[in-house]
């Protein structure tokens, strides 16, 4: 347990992600996504996720059933399911439901914390590919947010996100949103009409135009 601004934080128990996945999507807004690097860590609030449902969900990677890529979506909740896409950049996601029902949420946006927990964010800018970027773009986008947070398949695919000794984990301070959007998923090619992607309503760290 460690402490921002006062407040204690707490790892999200397994028993958070053991459920259906639209549910933890909501829930998981405004929790924290932590990095320990030694003595440095780097912290974002959640700000925008999606949900997705296991294999009646066309657009799941996991509807194809189990593969040695998607293995980790059957295993136990909480874990991280790391893949690359497009060629360019990865997504993270934290494995839902009992082992054995395979749903996630995909981890889209972050809002860099300010304070001792972000200390390292200001560093990041100096990469030649962040300068000039604002602190709220550093973790706009899944593909950011992983550059941001250094996660890659791997180096973290099937980390413990429900353990603060795995190194990536997530946290509750007790912060909750004022007001939740829900509307259709980004980038997708079937189940385009599901209303599966959940923002922080106004939050200049949401990844696209209708925040």
């Amino acid at each position: 347990m460690i402490k921002q601004r006062g407040r204690q934080l707490r790892s999200l128990p397994r028993s958070f992600f053991s459920r259906d996945p639209r549910r933890v999507a909501r829930e998981l807004l405004g929790k924290l996504l932590i990095r320990n690097r030694g003595k440095k860590v780097l912290a974002g609030r959640i700000v925008e996720v999606e949900a997705y449902l296991g294999s009646g969900d066309p657009a799941a990677h996991a509807a194809a059933g189990v593969t040695a890529r998607n293995r980790v979506l059957f295993g136990p909740p909480g874990h991280a399911y790391v893949y690359f896409i497009y060629g360019n950049h990865y997504c993270l996601n934290v494995s839902c439901q009992p082992k054995g029902e395979a749903g996630c949420v995909l981890i889209r946006g972050l809002e860099p914390l300010a304070g001792d927990l972000d200390m390292a964010w200001a560093r990041l800018r100096a990469n030649p590919r962040r300068r000039g970027m604002a602190m709220h773009e550093l973790a706009t986008g899944p593909g950011r947010l992983c550059q941001a947070m250094g996660i890659t398949r791997v180096r973290d695919n099937g980390r413990d996100l429900a353990d603060p000794r795995s190194g990536l984990w997530l946290a509750d301070d007790g912060f909750r949103p004022r007001r939740i959007r829900r509307t259709p998923r980004v980038g997708i090619k079937r189940a385009v009409a599901r209303l599966l992607r959940y923002t922080i309503a106004g939050n200049p760290c949401v990844s696209a135009k209708n925040r």
